[in-house]
C-alpha cells in the first residue's frame, strides 16, 4: 500500500501519501515509483527544470505562512516554495490549487487579487502572438507547457499586458510532481509572476470552462491557507493527500 497514514474521507478511510526523503528508507511504493529529476535547456528537453514531489496540505502548521501578522508583505503570500489560489467560478471547480513560483525569473505577488480572471491562452502554448490577447490584458493567463521556454511564455503574457502567468504541465495525468522553472539561455528577463501548475489541475480547469462555454475562470490569488482550518480546505477531489 506504500507509505502513509490512514485518514477519514467522504467515501471511507484511505491512506494519505507522505513525502519521501533520502533519510527514509522504503518510502517509494511499488504502485508509484519515484520519478527521476529532469534537466533541460528548454521545458521539454535536457537543464531548465527539475521535478519535485508534491507535499500534502496537512504538513502545514499555523504560523508557517510567508509573512505572519505584522511581517512585511513584499515576498507575496507563499508557504515555502508553494503559492495557492482559489477558483471562485465555475462552481464545479471551486477549489484551492497549489502552484510553485519560478525559481530565478519573474516577479512576486505584492497585491492580493480577490477576484481576477484566469484566461486560457489561445493558442494554449503561448509562444507567440495570442488570438485572445485583449482578454488577457490586466488579467492572469493560463498557458500550457511545451513549444518554447517557460521564460518565453512569461514574456509573451507580459507583452500582452497580463498581470501573471500560470503554466500548467502538458502531462495531463501529472497530479503530484512540480517542475522547477528556471531561466533559459537567452539572458532575457520577465517582471510578472510565473507559476507552475500540475497538469491534472490545469486540464480540469480548462475542461470545466469548455463544458460551461466560458472564456475564463474567476480566481482569488494568492490565498493564505494557514488562515483556513484544515477541515475547510477545499482541495481538488482528484488530488490524493
Amino acid at each position: 500500500m506504500g507509505v502513509g497514514r490512514w485518514r477519514a474521507g467522504r467515501s471511507g478511510w484511505r491512506r494519505r501519501a507522505q513525502p519521501c526523503s533520502a533519510a527514509r528508507s522504503g518510502c517509494a511504493s511499488a504502485s508509484a515509483p519515484a520519478r527521476p529529476a529532469v534537466s533541460a535547456s528548454d521545458p521539454t528537453g535536457p537543464g531548465t527544470s527539475r521535478r519535485t514531489p508534491r507535499r500534502p496540505f496537512l504538513s502545514l502548521h499555523p504560523g508557517t505562512a510567508a509573512f505572519p501578522r505584522g511581517a512585511p508583505r513584499d515576498p507575496g503570500l507563499r508557504i515555502h516554495e508553494y503559492l495557492y489560489f482559489q477558483v471562485l467560478s465555475p462552481g464545479d471547480i471551486r477549489y484551492i490549487f497549489t502552484a510553485t513560483p519560478a525559481k530565478d525569473f519573474g516577479g512576486v505577488f505584492n497585491t492580493r487579487y480577490d477576484q481576477i480572471h484566469l484566461v486560457p491562452a489561445d493558442p494554449p502554448e503561448a509562444c507567440g502572438e495570442l488570438n485572445n490577447g485583449v482578454f488577457i490584458q490586466d488579467q492572469i493567463a493560463l498557458v500550457e507547457r511545451g513549444g518554447c521556454s517557460f521564460l518565453s511564455k512569461t514574456r509573451v503574457i507580459q507583452e500582452h499586458g497580463g498581470r501573471a502567468v500560470i503554466i500548467a504541465d502538458n502531462a495531463y495525468d501529472n497530479d503530484s510532481f512540480y517542475i522547477e522553472m528556471i531561466q533559459d539561455s537567452t539572458r532575457r528577463t520577465a517582471d510578472i509572476p510565473a507559476l507552475f501548475l500540475l497538469g491534472r489541475d490545469g486540464y480540469m480547469i480548462r475542461r470545466s470552462l469548455e463544458q460551461h462555454g466560458l472564456p475564463w475562470a474567476v480566481i482569488s490569488i494568492p490565498v493564505n491557507v494557514t488562515s483556513i482550518p484544515t477541515y475547510e480546505m477545499m482541495q481538488p477531489p482528484w488530488t490524493f493527500w
